[in-house]
């Protein structure tokens, strides 16, 4: 019983840092999508600019999952979805 519990810890750090990984590589995709300046209007760059910065906040606070959420928002007004 001890060796699952053991095991059961281990994979939800291993599936955290995971996470983690993750956002950084989200954000990436995300400056590379602004900087080929798509097609948006100035109220959609915005909102772009702004759930971009607060998912590296997110990330940055150890909210990995609330950081991918909120990346994928700006993704999604940039068409990358």
């Amino acid at each position: 019983m001890k060796i699952r519990s053991a095991l059961f810890a281990a994979t939800l750090l291993f599936a955290g840092s995971a996470f983690a990984f993750h956002c950084p590589a989200e954000m990436k995709k995300i400056d590379d999508a602004l900087a080929k300046n798509r097609k948006l209007t100035a109220a959609q760059m915005d909102e772009v600019k702004k759930y971009r910065a607060d998912g590296e906040k997110l990330h940055k606070e150890g909210k990995h999952q609330e950081s991918l959420d909120t990346l994928a928002k700006a993704e999604k007004i940039l068409g990358m979805q």
